[in-house]
């Protein structure tokens, strides 16, 4: 065998370095901090929640944070929406209040899960029945498709006799490069006791992540005629959605 030049060797050996060393960079820059927090804004032209509209078709602001550990996968977070239902239906109060906490991480190299429970709360909202609501929820993620099941351990959204209704999540999210993302999303709604309140709604869209900020366009439509502003507009039904969010 043909002995190596000593120049040779020193390439080989600068060039092993080089790699070495880049990727333990690479492995540094991927790792993340056991613990991260992040904080979210967005504006919106309509605030829609399993496809009815909560601001009678209206724009609303949004904002919220997030806590993750990594190591565990244990998150807790904060969420809130201005909106207008619980004015129309005749209580008081213009805020949505999301609490939420939960576990996520992988069951497989290419199976994640995400269990929780979530609380939503409406301030002052004095609504005959409490719009208060807890749910309980987990998922199933495969590459960028999932299926979710939301089950409420009380009164869904101030509708009487509706504990135990349950809600299931059928969709993807879809990175096809550029920065765009496609979203694909069917769910339905079982209102227990409450059959003509129950219904399916479906979502597509796209997002755009411009680094300031990111856009997303999204159609929306509920099956569903129950649900209507105090002018008897249906607020299930079919219409596009602009949104504006930032998160740091």
């Amino acid at each position: 065998m043909k002995r190596l030049s000593s120049n040779w060797t020193n390439t080989a050996v600068l060039i092993a370095g080089l790699w070495g060393l880049t990727t333990g960079l690479a492995g540094a820059e991927e790792q993340k901090p056991d613990n991260e927090v992040s904080y979210n804004a967005s504006i919106t032209s309509d605030y829609r929640y399993r496809g009815i509209s909560q601001t009678r078709l209206d724009p609303a602001l949004q904002g919220g944070a997030d806590y993750v550990n990594n190591p565990t996968g244990l998150y807790v977070g904060t969420w809130l929406s201005t909106i207008k239902w619980i004015k129309d239906a005749g209580g008081d109060g213009n805020v949505e209040w999301d609490i939420y906490g939960g576990k996520r991480g992988n069951i497989t190299g290419d199976i994640t899960y995400d269990v929780g429970g979530l609380y939503y709360f409406y301030p002052s909202n004095s609504l005959a029945v409490n719009a208060n609501t807890f749910e309980l929820y987990g998922q199933l993620g495969y590459g960028p498709a999932y299926i979710k099941y939301s089950h409420s351990l009380t009164n869904l959204f101030g509708t009487a006799d509706s504990k135990n209704s349950g809600y299931l999540d059928v969709g993807a999210n879809v990175d096809v490069g550029n920065g765009f993302t496609v979203i694909l999303h069917a769910g339905r709604q079982n209102v227990r006791h409450n059959g003509s309140l129950s219904y399916t709604d479906y979502k597509i869209g796209a997002t755009k992540d411009l680094g300031i900020c990111t856009v997303a366009l999204a159609w929306f439509k509920a099956d569903t005629s129950a649900y209507l502003s105090p002018d008897r507009e249906n607020l299930g039904k079919s219409g596009v959605v602009v949104s504006v969010s930032k998160t740091f």
